[in-house]
């Protein structure tokens, strides 16, 4: 009896030591899982904490985080996560300073795009009005083309009758008039000039708006630049034990930052591709629909 409980143990410690080669991921379950699930491989984890500050509850970092599993089960056809309430692996969403940041960096990007739009809006107003002001100067050369023609013709009439000896009675009349309307012309183009520069001027004004305003935005995107540096993926940590989450902007960024902590549980490290999950900045990363890159199931593969 001695012997068959040896053996027994023996094989399951052999088992045990081949899974552990071979399914790195397991070795972060409490014996107790592996005793009784023997044969499943999978890496059991749940959820511990929510800071409320993070406005998520449990169950919706539950679902998250099972979103996050799935990055891993659709790149490599394998399931390797499994929630467990019981389970050894836990996961703390911890709100500290660094959440304060990146709350600090939404908003002040938020303003950054309100600046934007502002610019967006005033810009296309002024295209608008830059047009209206065009339209207007070729109506202008136009009608000053059409007067200067008039009054040439005019006074080469005049100079016609002056040669001939000046204006005779019964045309007196018709000059005046016509000269009268002249005058009318030349007054009425005046006064549109007049206007047209009062609009050029206003276009200058509207030029000065948005040159201040692009100075401004620059100035913002150049200080929120030099603050919100990319940093290292020091949002989440897999420490051997838990996984901790200190910081997240969307539902999407704590997905992909629970995949990257999960990919750590599964025995990988960083890559050098800056749009691959384990990459050590989140940045350049397709945070919607998000699917593991060539880099990522190379180094899944040579784990």
């Amino acid at each position: 009896m001695r012997l068959v409980v040896l053996c027994l143990l023996v094989m399951f410690f052999l088992l045990m030591t081949y899974q552990t080669r071979t399914h790195p991921q397991i070795r972060h379950n409490n014996v107790l899982d592996r005793i009784q699930h023997p044969f499943d491989t999978r890496l059991r984890y749940r959820i511990a904490e929510v800071d409320p500050r993070f406005g998520l509850t449990e169950d919706e970092v539950q679902l998250i985080s099972q979103q996050a599993t799935d990055i891993w089960k659709q790149g490599t056809g394998k399931d390797y996560f499994v929630y467990d309430p019981n389970a050894k692996l836990a996961i703390h969403l911890i709100y500290d300073q660094r959440q304060d940041e990146s709350n600090q960096r939404r908003q002040q990007l938020g303003n950054i795009e309100q600046e934007q739009q502002i610019w967006s809006n005033k810009n296309q107003n002024f295209k608008q009005f830059k047009q209206e002001i065009d339209r207007a100067n070729t109506l202008l050369e136009a009608k000053k083309i059409q007067l200067d023609d008039q009054l040439s013709q005019y006074n080469q009439k005049i100079a016609v009758i002056n040669h001939n000896g000046g204006v005779k009675p019964a045309q007196r009349d018709q000059f005046i008039q016509q000269r009268h309307q002249l005058q009318q012309q030349i007054f009425a183009l005046e006064q549109e000039i007049n206007v047209y520069n009062q609009k050029i001027q206003q276009l200058n004004s509207h030029v000065d708006e948005l040159n201040q305003i692009n100075r401004q935005l620059n100035q913002s995107v150049e200080q929120f630049n030099q603050r919100f540096r990319p940093h290292l993926f020091d949002k989440g940590l897999f420490n051997g034990k838990q996984i901790n989450i200190y910081e997240f902007v969307s539902a999407d960024d704590l997905r992909l930052t629970l995949a990257h902590e999960f990919g750590h549980a599964l025995g990988l490290k960083h890559n050098q591709d800056p749009q691959a999950l384990m990459y050590p900045l989140m940045k350049d990363q397709q945070m919607q629909n998000f699917s593991l890159s060539t880099a990522d199931l190379a180094l899944f593969q040579a784990r």
